[in-house]
C-alpha cells in the first residue's frame, strides 16, 4: 500500500469552491509540501488557487495517477469509478451516503467495480490519509510534524481531534488513515501494513468494532509482534455498541471478546485519549522498560503520588543497593532523602539533578527513573530539563515536570532533545506501566 502513503501523484475529485471538502484537500495537499503531481478534478473545469499556486481544474482524469481522492455525492462514486479505474491503483473516498446511512447496496456496487479493475478502496465515509514522510496530506484534517506514530481511526472526528491533540503534546507521526466504513481495506490490512513501514515505530488504533474476528486478531498479533500496538476500544457499554453501529456500520460486539483478544494478541489497550496519546509519547522515546523504578524528585508530595500509582499499577519502587545510598549521602545536602523516593529538596540545581540520575542509573537494581521536577521560582526549569538531557544514562528516563508556565520553557527544551514531559506524577507512572507492559509481552511472544 505504499502508493496510498508515499505517492507520486494525486488526483482530487470534488467542488473547489471556497469552502468545499475537495479544496479544502487541495490545499492541504499543496501547502503540506507535496512533492508529485497533483490534479484537480471537476467536470466543469476551471481554475483554483491554493496556498500561492494557481491550478487548471481538469474536466476529467486523463492521465494515471497513484491515488485517488473523492469527495464528490455518493451517488455518483460507482459511476466515477467505472471511470477512473484503468488509471488509478487506490481511491480514498471521503463521500458519506454509503452503509452507514443503509445504502448498503450502493456500497456493494462501488466494491464491485474498484474490484473489477483491481483498485484498492479506503472509506467510505471517511476523513482521508496522511503519508507524513511522503509529505502527502491527503485529508482536511491538521497537519502534523513527521515521528514514529502511525495512527488507524474507524472515525474520521476522532482521527482529527487525536491528530490536533498530538500536536499539543508534541507527538510526531509517520501517517494517518480514517477508513471510515471499511468497504474494502479495513484495520487488519493497515495493522499488517504499519508493522512492516520502516518510519512506524508504534502503532494507535481507534476501534469502533470489526467484522472479521479471526482476520483482525491475526493482524494485531503480526503487529504487536514487530512494534507497540496502543488500542482504544469504543463502544464498550451496550448504548456505546448502539451508537457505534449507527456510526460506521460495524458491529461492536461484546467487549469481554475484544478485550480477550488485544491481551492474547500483545496490544495494549488504554481507557481513553489522554491515555493513548501518553502511551504514544513513552513509545516513541523507548521501546520498552523493566518493572524497577527511582523516582527522582524535589517535592515530597508529588514523589508520594508518583510512588502510590506505580505501585498502584503493578511496577516496583526499586530498592537501591548500599553502594547507591552511601553515594547519593557523599554530595546530597543532610536534609535529602536517599531512600526511594529520592527527594532532593526544593532547592535543588543542575548539579544535583544530574549527579543523582548517574548514581542512580548506574544501580543494577534500577530499571528505569522518573524525574519530577516543580521548580521554585528561583530556579529556571530549563537548567533541571539541561540535567535530564545531558546526564550520562542507558536507561529509560521519564520526566514529570508540573506548574504549567513555571515549566514551559523547560519542558520545551526537553521535547527539542526528544524528551516527553507528562505533566503529573500519575502519568508518568502510567507511562512506565506501559513501557514495562512492552516488555512482558515482548518475552512472552
Amino acid at each position: 500500500m505504499d502508493f496510498f502513503f508515499y505517492p507520486s501523484s494525486v488526483a482530487v475529485f470534488g467542488s473547489f469552491k471556497e469552502g468545499a471538502i475537495a479544496r479544502e484537500i487541495l490545499r492541504n495537499i499543496v501547502e503540506g509540501g507535496f512533492e508529485g503531481r497533483i490534479l484537480p478534478i471537476n467536470p466543469k473545469g476551471g481554475t483554483v488557487d491554493v496556498a500561492g499556486k494557481r491550478f487548471e481544474i481538469m474536466q476529467k482524469l486523463e492521465e494515471p495517477v497513484d491515488v485517488a481522492i473523492i469527495a464528490v455525492p455518493a451517488k455518483v462514486v460507482p459511476a466515477l469509478m467505472d471511470e477512473i479505474g484503468p488509471l488509478i491503483k487506490g481511491a480514498v473516498v471521503i463521500s458519506a451516503g454509503f452503509s452507514e446511512v443503509g445504502n448498503d447496496e450502493l456500497e456493494r456496487e462501488l466494491v464491485e467495480r474498484a474490484k473489477k479493475h483491481g483498485v484498492r478502496l479506503i472509506g467510505p465515509n471517511c476523513a482521508g490519509i496522511f503519508g507524513v514522510h511522503g509529505r502527502f496530506f491527503g485529508s482536511f484534517e491538521v497537519r502534523v510534524r513527521p515521528g514514529g506514530l502511525a495512527l488507524i481511526s474507524q472515525s474520521g472526528a476522532f482521527g482529527g481531534a487525536a491528530l490536533a491533540m498530538g500536536n499539543d503534546e508534541g507527538i510526531g507521526f509517520s501517517a494517518f488513515v480514517s477508513y471510515g466504513n471499511a468497504a474494502d481495506l479495513n484495520e487488519s490490512d493497515f495493522l499488517e501494513y504499519f508493522a512492516d513501514d520502516e518510519n512506524t515505530r508504534a502503532i494507535a488504533l481507534y476501534i469502533e468494532g470489526v467484522r472479521d474476528g479471526r482476520r483482525f486478531l491475526r493482524a494485531l498479533r503480526y503487529a504487536s509482534g514487530k512494534k507497540p500496538v496502543i488500542v482504544l476500544k469504543a463502544g464498550k457499554s451496550a448504548s456505546g455498541a448502539k451508537a457505534a453501529a449507527s456510526h460506521t456500520g460495524s458491529l461492536a460486539g461484546s467487549y469481554e471478546i475484544y478485550r480477550a483478544a488485544f491481551k492474547q494478541a500483545g496490544a495494549i489497550e488504554v481507557e481513553e485519549m489522554e491515555e493513548l496519546f501518553d502511551a504514544a509519547k513513552a513509545f516513541e522515546m523507548y521501546p520498552e522498560a523493566g518493572k524497577r523504578v527511582a523516582v527522582i524528585t524535589n517535592s515530597g508530595g508529588p514523589g508520594v503520588l508518583a510512588t502510590d500509582k506505580l505501585e498502584k499499577l503493578g511496577l516496583e519502587i526499586a530498592k537501591l543497593s548500599d553502594e547507591t545510598t552511601q553515594k547519593l549521602h557523599s554530595f546530597l545536602p543532610p536534609q535529602c532523602s536517599v531512600k526511594n523516593p529520592i527527594d532532593l529538596i526544593a532547592d535543588a540545581d543542575y548539579e544535583r539533578y544530574k549527579r543523582t540520575i548517574e548514581t542512580v542509573c548506574r544501580d543494577e537494581n534500577v530499571d528505569s527513573i522518573l524525574v519530577i521536577c516543580v521548580p521554585p521560582i528561583f530556579i529556571p526549569s530549563e537548567e533541571i530539563a539541561r540535567a535530564v538531557i545531558e546526564s550520562d544514562c542507558d536507561k529509560p528516563i521519564v520526566v514529570n515536570f508540573m506548574a504549567g508556565e513555571l515549566v514551559r520553557d523547560g519542558v520545551r527544551l526537553l521535547e527539542k532533545h526528544g524528551v516527553k514531559n507528562f505533566p503529573t506524577p500519575e502519568r508518568a507512572a502510567r507511562a512506565l506501566h506501559w513501557l514495562s507492559l512492552r516488555r512482558l509481552q515482548r518475552k512472552a511472544f
